[in-house]
């Protein structure tokens, strides 16, 4: 489907979804950024879109001699991987509890780590290049080593699902933990105070940039860039732990499929015949033939996709069913009667503490898929019968 609604600005907002069903302060958000003088051709909302903290969750932002910290987030490199198996579907089923237990075991979740770093994430090849971030001490790059292979909480999530064929699938999402929000935190904040110290005045103060050419641009783009390949190293080692534990309750098995992709990063890329950076915030690159993940939430269809590579999307598409509330809204409207009800069949948390969480307070993952057929065709899709949630 085309892009469903376009907001005049500066530079337009293309919508993959009905402007109508998007709140105002959400639009205003896009419209914000759309503002700023140095956004390429357009902004892309997917249409997952949803409020974020100076740059919404679900956008696309293409810029010329510039970067927006907060156009990435605090997850640096928060994403996705999923392995297509020939594990025993009836098996692993009828075995779901103590699975789910083996993977609680296996991987730290929440705000917790490992106790000391494992010998694979010392190996790590990367750790050496922290010495050239003034914003890395000792502290932060030891949590880090030890955070290596844990979830993290909130929307994170470990899942073992089927798919329309009955082939187990084992899915991950999560990003780069402690290291990435402090890093994000610190440079956002330098941001704002260089533009304090510059007199510009902002939309929103959360969209305070570097410019291109300066000693913070290039110290942001050194932090961001270690801090995608800490995320990506985290999922990879978070799955061998997955993998070790159902080797040694069934054995054996092969792997026929694997992705592993960012939906909240930046990139130097060609797009219009010019050279930009691209920033997705809650959005998954979706070039020609690229392999992507589309996650709905812990009650409800997810998808592996194929990118069409749409030029007016920046080659992009959803990173997920996006949330239709606030955390603090989805508490009050909903009971953990409605959780048990809405993950039924599931083998997952289903208390307070995942309350939030709940398929209700997301958007219908099926429409998000509709408003996307331009972007995206479905390779696979998954429903879970474990998760594991932070």
């Amino acid at each position: 489907m085309p892009v469903l609604s376009e907001l005049k600005g500066r530079v337009p907002v293309k919508m993959w979804t009905d402007a109508a069903k998007v709140d105002s302060a959400t639009l205003d958000q896009l419209k914000n950024t759309a503002s700023l003088p140095f956004v390429f051709r357009h902004v892309a909302a997917m249409p997952d879109v949803h409020l974020g903290i100076g740059a919404t969750v679900g956008s696309v932002v293409a810029t010329r001699g510039a970067v927006i910290p907060a156009a990435v987030g605090v997850d640096i490199g928060c994403g996705m991987m999923a392995l297509k198996t020939s594990l025993p579907a009836g098996r692993v089923h009828r075995k779901a509890a103590a699975v789910r237990a083996d993977i609680e075991q296996a991987v730290p979740v929440g705000y917790r780590g490992n106790a000391t770093e494992s010998a694979s994430a010392r190996r790590w090849n990367r750790w050496g290049d922290t010495r050239h971030s003034p914003f890395m001490d000792r502290a932060l790059i030891d949590k880090a080593m030890r955070q290596m292979g844990s979830l993290g909480g909130g929307n994170h999530f470990i899942e073992i699902c089927l798919d329309e064929e009955e082939t187990v699938w084992v899915m991950l999402h999560s990003g780069s933990r402690n290291v990435g929000k402090t890093l994000a935190e610190r440079h956002i904040n330098e941001a704002k105070d260089l533009m304090k110290r510059m007199t510009i005045h902002l939309p929103d103060r959360n969209l305070a940039y570097f410019t291109q050419g300066t000693a913070e641009f290039a110290a942001y783009l050194r932090d961001l860039n270690w801090c995608q390949d800490y995320a990506l190293q985290n999922r990879i080692e978070m799955m061998e732990r997955i993998k070790n534990l159902l080797r040694k309750r069934f054995g054996e098995f092969t792997i026929s499929m694997e992705v592993n992709c960012h939906h909240n990063y930046a990139a130097t890329e060609t797009h219009f015949g010019e050279e930009v950076i691209v920033t997705r915030k809650g959005a998954v690159r979706a070039r020609r033939g690229d392999l992507g993940i589309i996650p709905g939430s812990m009650g409800v269809r997810s998808f592996i996709v194929r990118g069409l590579g749409n030029p007016e999307s920046f080659h992009s598409c959803a990173h997920g069913a996006g949330r239709r509330m606030s955390r603090t809204a989805a508490k009050k409207k909903f009971t953990l009667k409605d959780l048990a009800a809405q993950t039924h069949g599931v083998e997952c948390r289903k208390d307070g503490g995942v309350l939030d969480e709940i398929p209700g307070a997301y958007k219908d993952i099926d429409e998000v898929m509709a408003n996307q057929s331009d972007l995206v065709e479905v390779v696979a899709a998954l429903k879970q019968f474990i998760c594991v949630k932070g």
